[in-house]
């Protein structure tokens, strides 16, 4: 078979579930540290003529694991791989997608660029922060959302009732799209941000009293302004509130805000390992089958159109 899946060390367990669900073995290759700290990364296989991907999400720690992928990038196309796609489960800085405000780079362009030089052809990723990203790659792109797996969770709990929240103007199309989906309606939270990782709610606009709300997300970070809306829905007369974010991050204080909060149950995906950042109100569901099928579909050069939710 030519198709090749290789991973740094950013999310060995996803990589393994998704090669499990291909049916074939991860790529062998060396991805480790010479003694002074630098990445030193060796493909133990032939790839001249592959088709190869590597899963690589580029989360905590951000900066070794985009250079583990730019080197493992490097080491394949000077071994003669025929295509090279980046998988990022998590595209990390993606954050800062425009200049907000004088004198401010644009990493997600500057993140893009980067890749592209190292030798990426193509990029699957799951959930950018921002759609205008995909523009910023002078590459292919396929953009997958993990609200089909998010769905089949919230299908299966059957909540009556329910109302899904989106937490700014910005995520009011995702969150529409879903609500959609689950047929339930729809509230919109105004809030102003005066510095990063911080927000103040202003308004709530949409019926949430004596309802279940989900607040529908791409990423929770340290949860500091998750919570606040958590406390503005409650403090509205909420029944229970529910939150669904396809990324956690969850750095900092994160963890103890989530379990302070009058949340019912936060739902992440496996797109960035969890490690020992385990909590009772948190819910993992595994994107690997989605990212499986779409890693089959692109290698046999069929449309993956059908998981685009």
């Amino acid at each position: 078979m030519d198709l090749k899946v290789f991973s740094g060390n950013a999310n060995k367990e996803l990589a393994k579930e998704i090669v499990k669900k291909l049916n074939i073995n991860l790529g062998r290759a060396l991805v480790n540290r010479f003694s002074d700290g630098e990445i030193r990364v060796k493909i133990d296989e032939n790839v001249r003529g592959k088709d190869c991907f590597i899963i690589q999400p580029t989360c905590t720690p951000v900066n070794e694991n985009l250079m583990e992928l730019l080197i493992i990038t490097d080491a394949l196309h000077r071994a003669s791989a025929k295509r090279i796609t980046a998988v990022l489960p998590y595209y990390g800085y993606a954050r800062q997608d425009r200049k907000a405000e004088p004198r401010v780079p644009i990493t997600s362009k500057l993140v893009a660029n980067l890749l592209v030089a190292s030798g990426v052809t193509r990029i699957l990723a799951m959930d950018l922060h921002a759609g205008q990203i995909q523009g910023f790659f002078d590459i292919p792109v396929d953009h997958l959302y993990a609200a089909p797996v998010i769905l089949s969770y919230f299908n299966r709990k059957k909540i009556k009732d329910l109302v899904v929240v989106s937490p700014d103007a910005g995520g009011v199309e995702r969150a529409r799209a879903f609500a959609k989906r689950v047929d339930a309606d729809l509230a919109i939270i105004d809030k102003r941000r005066p510095r990063a990782n911080e927000a103040a709610v202003m308004n709530i606009i949409g019926e949430v009293k004596g309802r279940s709300a989900v607040i529908l997300d791409d990423i929770v970070d340290t949860a500091g302004t998750l919570c606040k809306v958590v406390a503005a829905i409650k403090k509205e007369g909420a029944e229970k509130v529910y939150a669904a974010c396809t990324h956690g991050v969850l750095s900092g204080s994160a963890l103890q805000k989530i379990n302070e909060s009058e949340l019912e149950e936060l739902i992440i995906t496996n797109s960035i390992p969890l490690g020992d950042k385990k909590a009772d109100k948190i819910v993992v569901l595994s994107v690997a089958p989605l990212l499986a099928e779409a890693i089959r579909r692109i290698y046999n050069n069929e449309s993956i159109n059908e998981l685009f939710v």
